[in-house]
């Protein structure tokens, strides 16, 4: 009896080591199937073997080369594209989390601290006015903005860093005080031309991926979820509130700060390459928490596999739909993500 009891004490513990292990290979496993699947389809005549083929040439493996063009469009193109997608859902999706938990706003989601507006008025001064002398791209131009729109909230902020409702009226002022000026050069100095392309710029499109995009992104965000996995502890606490947190020996304003640091970075790195895509910050977290429930540990790394499926489908979405013609993925997130949402906040309102 002693030695039954032994062994099925045993054969518990080894399943409950080997299923965090199980868990992440079959994320793994699957992220990749729907990341080649993504990288098959698209315009041009590539068949699946000539994807696979030019993916494993470029892997290191023995296999026959390719035309040169059919490789460039799929390792050039078609590649960087994908996995643009997939990291920046996933740092999207990540930071939705964090801050619905920091801000206790179920609403909450990575453009909230005025990160977009402020990365739109980067590249539209970049576009029209040519600040920088060429020297600085569109997406440089994002980045700077960004970062600048998230210090000016943290200088407006002061000493009220604690203060969850003070935080989201001060990075909606800033916003809309950096879409005032977007509006203002736009107008004032820009053409027809300039409007477009921004306007196509700000729907959130991954048409200009490249393999330097993906590793910047990839590199924040990985870094980012790093630094966010060793507060995640202290995330689930402010859903008590910030005294009940306080009392229980949370540092809040460390955690806070910390906490809307790695966002704002993650958001203006991710804006600066695809642009504004929304509703994948706000749409996954909800719909991974109710699957795996609050505790931050579990919700930032789901999340960042579901951030990642939901962009990479969008993308594929978006370059087929309507080919030869390619839509924005934002636009795709924006039509997919309303009825979810409602679905989402329905459901809660039930409960």
């Amino acid at each position: 009896m002693t030695t039954s009891s032994s062994r099925s004490a045993d054969l518990a513990a080894r399943a409950g080591s080997a299923g965090p292990a199980a868990a992440t290979a079959g994320a793994a496993l699957l992220l990749a199937a729907v990341a080649f699947a993504a990288v098959g389809v698209g315009g041009g005549e590539i068949t699946w073997g000539e994807t696979a083929r030019s993916l494993a040439g470029h892997l290191g493996l023995p296999v026959a080369p390719l035309p040169r063009l059919t490789d460039s469009v799929v390792w050039e193109l078609r590649a960087p594209r994908v996995l643009l997608a997939a990291v920046a859902g996933a740092g999207l999706a990540v930071c939705g989390a964090v801050l619905q938990a920091v801000t206790r706003n179920a609403l909450a989601e990575p453009y909230l601290l005025g990160i977009s507006s402020g990365a739109s008025t980067g590249a539209v001064l970049v576009l029209v006015t040519g600040l920088g002398a060429g020297t600085v791209s569109l997406a440089g131009g994002a980045l700077v903005g960004g970062l600048a729109a998230f210090g000016l909230v943290l200088l407006l902020l002061g000493r009220g860093t604690t203060g969850s409702g003070r935080l989201v009226l001060t990075g909606v002022v800033v916003g809309q005080l950096f879409a005032a000026v977007t509006s203002l050069v736009l107008l004032g100095w820009g053409d027809a031309d300039a409007a477009r392309g921004l306007t196509y710029w700000l729907t959130g499109s991954l048409a200009a991926a490249r393999w330097p995009a993906v590793v910047l992104c990839a590199a924040v965000t990985a870094i980012a979820l790093v630094v966010l996995r060793l507060v995640a502890s202290d995330l689930d606490a402010f859903a008590f509130g910030t005294r009940t947190a306080a009392s229980l020996g949370v540092p809040v304003a460390a955690v806070r700060t910390v906490s809307l640091v790695a966002t704002a970075a993650v958001t203006a790195v991710v804006v600066s390459s695809v642009g504004a895509i929304g509703f994948v910050g706000l749409i996954v977290p909800h719909a991974v928490r109710a699957v795996v429930g609050p505790l931050h540990r579990r919700l930032l790394p789901v999340s960042a596999v579901g951030g990642a499926l939901v962009l990479m489908l969008a993308d594929a979405v978006a370059r087929t739909a309507l080919a030869p013609r390619q839509l924005p993925a934002g636009v795709v997130t924006a039509l997919l993500g309303v009825p979810v949402f409602l679905v989402i906040l329905h459901r809660r309102e039930r409960a």
